[in-house]
């Protein structure tokens, strides 16, 4: 089964603006506010579950947004037919499945493996966000990316921080919020 030609974004959206890729969309409460936030900005909300796409897609459609798109596929999959190396303005990761037991966590998503492999879908000085409700994928995210080559600290001296200005707070993140468990955020940059 091969894969067709990578999409041409810019005829997708009808422009060529900067190109933002959410992993993990939830059900689209994130990448709403941010899209509002940036409309100079196009986002591809990336998910593997069809309710949660549904529910992003009528997020979307409620807000009147044009600079969001949703696509239902498995992260590696999509991302190496889809979108182009070097082409990433920003990529966000929040509050992915955090495979809490001992035995299970080589099956995070997140580690320096994946993140040198999504360097190579981003432009110089790209962002990565992360953030997670769950303390130890929290820390262990800041402590791998403190090493992380070819990518710069934008919260320096701190490794991770309990709030970000200006990145907004889903629903799920509000829930643990309101527990008063903190959010764990994590912000590089693709050095130049």
């Amino acid at each position: 089964d091969e894969a067709g030609p990578a999409p041409q974004w810019g005829g997708i959206f009808g422009n060529d603006n900067p190109l933002v890729l959410e992993i993990g969309c939830g059900v689209g409460d994130f990448i709403v506010q941010m899209a509002a936030l940036h409309p100079g900005w196009n986002f591809i909300a990336l998910d593997f579950y069809n309710k949660g796409c549904l529910k992003t897609c009528k997020r979307i459609d409620k807000a009147g947004l044009s600079n969001v798109r949703v696509v239902r596929a498995e992260a590696r999959s999509f991302i190496d037919a889809g979108i182009p190396p070097e082409s990433l303005r920003a990529v966000i990761i929040n509050c992915p499945d955090p495979w809490p037991k001992l035995r299970h966590r080589k099956r995070r998503l997140v580690n320096s493996s994946f993140v040198s492999y999504l360097s190579g879908f981003m432009l110089p000085g790209a962002d990565f966000y992360f953030a997670t409700d769950f303390v130890d994928y929290g820390l262990d995210v800041a402590e791998f990316m403190a090493g992380q080559s070819g990518f710069e600290n934008q919260l320096a001296p701190d490794k991770f921080r309990h709030a970000l200005e200006g990145y907004p707070v889903s629903k799920y993140m509000r829930r643990f919020l309101e527990l008063g468990q903190p959010i764990y955020y994590v912000h590089y940059r693709k050095e130049l």
